[in-house]
């Protein structure tokens, strides 16, 4: 199995990575192709920035300048293990920080974290920090955005790192949608789950955004500490008061929900 999960806007670059993380941190495997990117957004002014990502002037300066100091050469000092340097509600769920190192070997084997710039990252590649959200129409050799940009890239790398799990392997969606497109449905051969968590608002169990982004984070933390291998596995997930739904369910659409007090 394999969970997916999206990356997140807000970094921490202040909290200290334990020296033992440090040593275990992987090179991203998409690192051409981000370099090809990078130099795309170097031509980029400020203003071209704030107009493409709808930033402030302040973010798209900041942004301007992580993609100057953007290097192929990751070291300890210019980046951070990916799933230690997103900050956010997803990663707020998953509390990366916290698990064992035994939980982030695993983890590094069956999570991934779908990136505009990165294209897929292990939890424990090292980040350089930067900001390129997947849904961004930045042109580019292959298209007018990034979805045009990897192609069938990444659904070909899923399928290939599932490979070896052949009948049994699965995709468990914990991305968004915006993310999740780049995988490109058409194009990937390995079944996919999608979680979907609902909680009871106004006489009616919805999706509401924060508590649905802390929920997948959770659930990836779940599968995490319980190892999960199937599909049935991920029904008993009970963290934070949901629960599954298995009369709001299908097979490829999972349905877990809680009411709050």
């Amino acid at each position: 199995m394999l969970f997916l999960l999206s990356p997140a806007k807000t970094l921490d670059y202040q909290t200290a990575v334990p020296p033992e993380l440090l040593d275990k941190a992987t090179t991203p495997q998409f690192v051409p192709q981000s370099a090809e990117l990078i130099a795309l957004l170097k031509t980029k002014t400020p203003a071209d920035i704030a107009e493409l990502m709808d930033l402030s002037e302040d973010l798209s300066t900041l942004n301007v300048l992580r993609y100057a100091a953007w290097s192929r050469r990751f070291t300890k000092t210019n980046s951070k293990p990916a799933v230690l340097a997103f900050a956010g509600d997803v990663y707020d769920g998953l509390d990366a920080g916290s698990l064992s190192a035994d939980d982030l070997a695993w983890a590094q084997q069956h999570v991934a974290i779908l990136s505009g710039l990165y294209g897929v990252l292990r939890p424990l590649d090292k980040l350089q920090p930067y900001r390129l959200e997947m849904g961004t129409r930045l042109a580019n050799a292959r298209g007018s955005n990034l979805y045009a940009f990897w192609g069938d890239t990444l659904a070909q790398y899923l399928d290939a790192k599932l490979a070896i799990e052949k009948k049994k392997a699965l995709i468990v969606n914990l991305a968004s949608q915006e993310y999740f497109k780049a995988a490109d449905r058409k194009a990937l051969r390995t079944p996919v789950i999608e979680c979907v968590f609902e909680d009871w608002k106004n006489g009616q169990f919805k999706v509401i955004s924060f508590f649905a982004k802390r929920a997948r984070g959770l659930m990836a933390r779940y599968a995490i500490q319980h190892r999960l291998k199937s599909a049935k596995g991920l029904e008993g997930f009970n963290l934070d008061g949901y629960g599954f739904d298995g009369a709001a369910s299908a097979p490829e659409r999972l349905v877990f929900r809680r009411r709050l007090a």
